[in-house]
């Protein structure tokens, strides 16, 4: 996780043009707290961590991710981490990221 443009961007430049993906993960921070299973945002509250991202350290939001996650429907219901993965999966065959059997077919 990069929590600024500019550590996204040194990301990005480590890698030949196309080859980087930057995924946004819209997820408002009482869904993140519920999905963490080490309780680390419980630490974080509690003040046990600092520099916590969300917490006491700040997340930009990229401007312009080429994946754009969201942890709810349009109902506000949570999605599936399941379901967010499999979108995720979809997205890096289309752009033929992914190769092998169990690579998501891309269009013809």
């Amino acid at each position: 996780m990069s929590s600024a443009p500019r550590d996204r961007d040194r990301a990005r430049a480590l890698l030949p043009p196309g080859r980087f993906v930057e995924v946004f993960m819209r997820a408002p921070l009482e869904v993140c707290e519920q999905r963490d299973p080490k309780g680390l945002y419980k630490k974080a509250r509690s003040g046990q961590l600092k520099g916590f991202t969300g917490i006491d350290d700040p997340y930009e939001e990229p401007t312009a991710p080429e994946v754009i996650l969201d942890a709810r429907d349009a109902s506000g219901a949570p999605r599936p981490p399941q379901a967010l993965a499999l979108e995720l999966l979809q997205y890096l065959g289309d752009v033929g990221l992914l190769q092998g059997p169990d690579a998501p077919s891309q269009p013809a």
